[in-house]
């Protein structure tokens, strides 16, 4: 791993690494061949789970089902992509060539699932507090953001047809392109006599998501 990488690396987990192998395995995607971010991503996705429910547990006196809504909200996939994007993360990203002219480095699934990556490669570094340390600082205003616990856009615009006696909206798939490893899915959701909207993201619960907040603004 080259100095300036090194470099990044401290600056952007705000801890000067260790075990340099392993922040290395944490950027590299499949395509790149030998050891990957996968196993990583995994552990991370759980420290970041823990730290986070843990921190809203101080943070909110809310039952249970709010928290589980907030939590739900803060560790998405889209999340994790916009604090590896705020991170620098795609320039670091170890890709082979067909995912690189694919344009992988762009994905929100990849760069998600790099940032939990890093995490979980934090933690076996640093331990648990350094990777509480660097969950907190990047996930600090997003926390303060929610005043209220905030409605998934499915479960919303579900209650929106049932409190104005309308059938419960329709998800349909309309479109899957791209390669395996960045496929696209376009999504339409429908209630009947309104109308549809449509949304398109790396995965069908993206594009389900962006679909249901699209039919919610044109209900509005």
């Amino acid at each position: 791993m080259s100095a300036p990488l090194a470099s990044w690396l401290a600056e952007a987990l705000g801890e000067t690494p260790g075990d340099l192998a392993i922040y290395e395995r944490a950027l590299t995607h499949p395509s790149h061949g030998g050891d990957n971010y996968e196993r990583l991503e995994f552990l991370g996705d759980r420290v970041l789970g823990l730290v986070v429910a843990h921190w809203l547990v101080e943070r909110f006196p809310d039952a249970e089902g709010k928290l589980s809504q907030r939590l739900n909200a803060l560790v998405t996939g889209e999340v994790c992509a916009e604090i590896g994007r705020e991170l620098g993360v795609p320039s670091h990203l170890r890709l082979g060539k067909q995912a690189q002219d694919d344009g992988v480095f762009q994905s929100d699934n990849v760069l998600g699932d790099v940032t939990e990556a890093l995490i979980g490669a934090l933690y076996l570094d640093q331990g648990l507090e350094a990777a509480r340390r660097f969950i907190r600082a990047r996930w600090e205003t997003r926390v303060e953001r929610l005043t209220a616990a905030p409605k998934h856009p499915k479960a919303a615009l579900q209650e929106w047809a049932a409190a104005n006696n309308r059938r419960p909206p329709e998800y349909i798939v309309t479109d899957r392109s791209g390669p395996d490893h960045a496929l696209r899915f376009t999504v339409a959701v429908t209630i009947r006599g309104l109308g549809e909207a449509s949304g398109i993201g790396s995965s069908k619960q993206e594009a389900e998501k962006l679909a249901a907040e699209a039919m919610l603004e044109k209900l509005k």
